[in-house]
């Protein structure tokens, strides 16, 4: 009798670990794109509040003003903040923007019938510095945001 093992003999010895790591290959690979995913998700559900809150400073911007219709829609647009990320930048949104905005939509309500004087000066003075402020958002927007929005591996 031949005392060497015959090559399929060490086929069948190396078929078992050979198998059990392309499943480990496998399973971490569907690891790394679930983790994928999720950040993808992450990122499209973030971009969205980012958006709306671009979206709602340049309005306010443009216009001038803010309307109870437009402060609507962005506070049911940053509904989702406070789950997707930190209570500062959800503090940030809610207390801040939204906060400026109907202090300038109530200036501009208090302005109506006003007649041309100091009263109606300290109003416009106090609407031109929230407007002012308003537009140093949208580079502190920047900073608040991108921390979340980055899809670095």
């Amino acid at each position: 009798m031949n005392s060497i093992p015959h090559w399929t003999t060490y086929l069948t010895a190396l078929m078992t670990p050979t198998v059990a790591i392309l499943g480990l290959l496998i399973g971490w690979r569907q690891w790394r794109l679930a983790q994928n995913k999720l950040k993808l998700e992450l990122f499209e559900k973030r971009f969205a509040v980012y958006e709306a809150t671009l979206r709602f400073i340049a309005t306010i911007l443009s216009s001038g003003k803010a309307e109870d219709y437009e402060v609507f829609q962005f506070r049911s647009a940053i509904r989702e903040a406070k789950w997707l990320f930190e209570p500062s930048v959800a503090e940030y949104l809610e207390k801040q923007l939204c906060h400026k905005a109907i202090d300038l939509l109530t200036l501009r309500s208090e302005l109506d019938g006003v007649p041309v004087g100091e009263v109606r000066t300290k109003n416009v003075h106090a609407q031109a510095e929230i407007k002012k402020w308003f537009l140093a958002q949208t580079g502190e927007l920047d900073a608040k945001f991108s921390p979340y929005l980055r899809l670095s591996h």
